[in-house]
């Protein structure tokens, strides 16, 4: 007899699912964070949106004030929108190249910056610094910009900044200025914090209107600049998913796939093809028997000896009886209470009983079975 030492698929899956799962643990959760940088929500700042997060009620404020509002949804629109005499907003400056960025704010008598990030303000505005983070609140100016003068508290909060020579308003929780404004060669740059005042759930609050009516309403035109991904102009600062990705990531993607690797190898060894090997003496049947009875004994397999004698003992009544192999029980019990004259439940209880709990009931068992045998062939 021969037995294969080799994996089958279900023991190679139960050995390797537990890395598996957690190496896609690891990749669902990059993902998320990734996911988590994505660009804001349909309707936010939008001035057409009616949604919470839009803008359409400032829009039409400005609009009725008799201030041209322009909407321009990629970088060659808002070239061609932009004049020395507009206002421009840009409502996510982080995505639009210092470059582009700069050649707007020269062209435009105002400009008003949402939030902008690191990459603006490292390329475009060097000289700002972000200071902080602070939840929205109801602060006031304590500073002298007209439109903050105006407006007295909004609703502000978000990112500080801080830069020499700008005038600071709204300072949040660490001090900086969720409100900046610089001074540029023909007009203003100001920053904001959040974009809160200038939505539509916000707006009616406080100060929020006059705030926003002062800012971007200063000059006839106002160019509402909405840059998004999907520009085909901003495809030189599109980043892949690759991109995004930070070197730790690849050096432990590779770490993961290296265990991965050597666990697979391991777990799937084999040692050579199953091959059968004449026997260098022959061994009588009784020895074989009596070892392999040991062999139960040793791992106190009663149950299956048992089993094993039943097996061997309906083999040989089917060919007593002339039954075909593959005689069910049924036929099998019936033939031999016929044969012997027991009852069915009898035999079928030696031919088809319970697993035997111990040695002694395996003694037992294999007394019964014997006896059942001789009866047949007696009769």
């Amino acid at each position: 007899m021969s037995t294969s030492v080799s994996p089958d698929v279900r023991r190679i899956w139960r050995g390797a699912r537990i890395p598996l799962a957690l190496v896609a643990l690891i990749f669902a959760a990059g993902a998320l964070l990734l996911l988590g940088r994505g660009e804001q929500a349909h309707g936010a700042l939008e001035p057409g949106s009616y949604e919470p997060g839009g803008a359409h009620a400032l829009a039409q404020l400005l609009q009725d004030q008799g201030v041209d509002v322009r909407t321009a949804h990629t970088a060659d629109e808002a070239d061609d929108a932009v004049t020395e005499d507009a206002t421009l907003l840009v409502t996510q400056p982080d995505l639009v190249p210092a470059k582009r960025l700069d050649a707007l704010r020269q062209h435009a008598a105002d400009v008003v910056l949402v939030t902008p990030g690191a990459p603006t303000l490292h390329d475009s505005l060097p000289l700002v610094r972000p200071v902080g983070q602070s939840d929205l609140g109801t602060l006031s100016p304590q500073c002298t910009v007209a439109a903050a003068v105006a407006a007295g508290d909004v609703t502000l909060g978000g990112i500080g900044y801080s830069s020499p020579g700008a005038r600071s308003c709204y300072p949040g929780e660490d001090g900086g200025g969720t409100l900046l404004q610089l001074a540029d060669a023909g007009g203003t740059t100001t920053l904001l914090g959040s974009s809160a005042p200038l939505t539509n759930s916000r707006l009616a609050d406080e100060g929020n209107a006059a705030l926003g009516l002062h800012l971007l309403g200063q000059h006839p035109k106002l160019v509402w600049y909405l840059p998004s991904t999907t520009d085909p102009a901003l495809d030189d600062t599109r980043k892949s998913i690759f991109d995004l990705i930070p070197d730790g990531w690849y050096y432990g993607a590779a770490q993961a796939f290296v265990a991965v690797a050597l666990l697979a190898l391991w777990r799937a060894r084999r040692l050579g093809p199953v091959v059968t090997e004449p026997l260098p003496i022959v061994v009588r049947a009784a020895e074989t028997a009596e070892g392999r009875a040991r062999l139960y004994r040793r791992a106190k397999a009663a149950g299956h000896a048992g089993e094993t004698l039943r097996e061997a003992a309906r083999s040989r009544l089917r060919t007593t009886l002339g039954l075909p192999r593959d005689a069910d029980a049924a036929a099998l019990v019936t033939a031999v209470s016929t044969r012997t004259g027991r009852p069915a439940d009898d035999v079928g209880a030696v031919l088809y009983g319970p697993p035997v709990p111990d040695d002694p009931a395996l003694v037992r068992l294999a007394g019964e079975l014997d006896r059942v045998e001789r009866e047949v062939g007696r009769t």
